[in-house]
């Protein structure tokens, strides 16, 4: 481990998080509290969010400085953008509020620093299933998407050659401060309104070109899902928006996906006006598909059973994201011809940040 450590700042986007947002600081706190990094700084952006979260927010008091900088509600992407400009450090911690870091995370980066190059980590994510049928679909849809290296954890690294292979995101990420700013500045998107944008995969695609991506159980954390059936499905409608701003790109992993499920849901349209017995009834295999696939995958019976209940409603609601994704990029294209890159607004509310909110916090907002 290096004599003198580098400078860390934390930036925390939240947005109507009253409960979790105090968890995930406390859990930052102990993590800070076993590692070697003197002199953190904290920064939340609170990104639009409602009277219960800034009740919570006036309530902390961790025991490092803490910077809460409020904006509009213009989701998680422009929040976490106005926290890392606003950051000092050489190394930038980022979080979601939904997080919990594990208590050894921080020492366990520490201790393979090595030499002037700052590194890149991303954490490995434990999905909290404990009485959550939609935490268990979710562990289910990531454990297919990724099992190259969830079906056997371990520290590694990967690059662009085998980017799509790994999982990674900026629930809980870490990068030098300058490869995020350059990550930033490169950063492309298909729609205007950046509360849609894919702020994990495109990023961090910017930054794999010239850093190896660390992951390790040894930097880990909890990430809690949606316990509703409402926010499920709300989650994933977004969730399908985001995808297609993510992988609907020549040359992604998904990308044949993606090329396919145009044609195919506007042919299942086509059947279900024609033929809607038909339809029903592929649609009635849905169920038993997904528990075959979730067996194959050998998961646990729960998350056998969430993942065949759920299916049908997600399946739903993320294709029709997905569609909301093809109709944003449609009229980004029609109304700015700049292929839906972010503009000069989101530049003005970078402009509008305040470094001078203090240590303790003044306001917040987030999404």
């Amino acid at each position: 481990m290096p004599a003198d450590l580098p400078s860390l700042s934390v930036v925390i986007p939240v947005y109507n998080e009253p409960v979790w947002i105090g968890r995930c600081i406390s859990s930052l706190m102990t993590a800070l509290r076993n590692s070697p990094f003197t002199q953190p700084e904290l920064i939340v952006v609170d990104d639009g969010s409602d009277k219960p979260t800034k009740d919570a927010l006036a309530a902390l008091a961790p025991e490092v400085p803490m910077r809460v900088i409020t904006q509009e509600n213009q989701g998680r992407f422009t929040a976490r953008r106005v926290g890392i400009r606003a950051a000092r450090g050489d190394l930038l911690l980022l979080l979601d509020s939904r997080v919990s870091i594990a208590a050894d995370s921080l020492e366990f980066v520490a201790s393979r620093l090595n030499g002037d190059r700052l590194p890149v980590w991303n954490a490995h994510v434990d999905i909290d299933v404990k009485g959550d049928p939609y935490a268990r679909f979710w562990r289910t849809v990531t454990y297919a998407a990724w099992r190259d290296y969830l079906s056997d954890p371990r520290t590694t690294s990967f690059g662009l050659e085998d980017y799509d292979r790994y999982p990674k995101g900026t629930t809980c990420f870490m990068a030098p401060r300058t490869a995020l700013l350059r990550a930033l500045d490169e950063f492309r998107t298909m729609y205007q309104d950046s509360r849609f944008v894919n702020d994990d995969t495109v990023l961090i695609r910017s930054i794999a070109a010239e850093h190896r991506i660390n992951i390790s159980p040894g930097f880990a954390c909890r990430y809690r899902s949606r316990d509703s059936l409402s926010g499920f499905l709300r989650h994933s409608f977004h969730r399908g928006t985001v995808f297609l701003d993510g992988f609907g790109r020549r040359g992604t992993r998904f990308f044949p996906v993606l090329v396919a499920f145009f044609p195919a849901t506007l042919a299942f349209a086509a059947l279900a006006v024609r033929r809607p017995s038909w339809a029903l009834r592929l649609a009635s295999t849905g169920p038993l598909a997904a528990a075959c696939f979730a067996t194959i995958l050998r998961r646990p019976a729960r998350d056998v059973f969430a993942f065949s209940a759920l299916a049908g409603p997600f399946a739903v609601a993320y294709s029709a994201g997905i569609w909301r994704g093809a109709l944003l990029a449609a009229r980004s294209r029609t109304e700015k011809g700049e292929s839906g890159w972010l503009g000069r607004d989101h530049e003005r509310v970078q402009a509008g940040v305040d470094p001078g909110v203090g240590p303790g916090g003044a306001s917040g907002r987030d999404q």
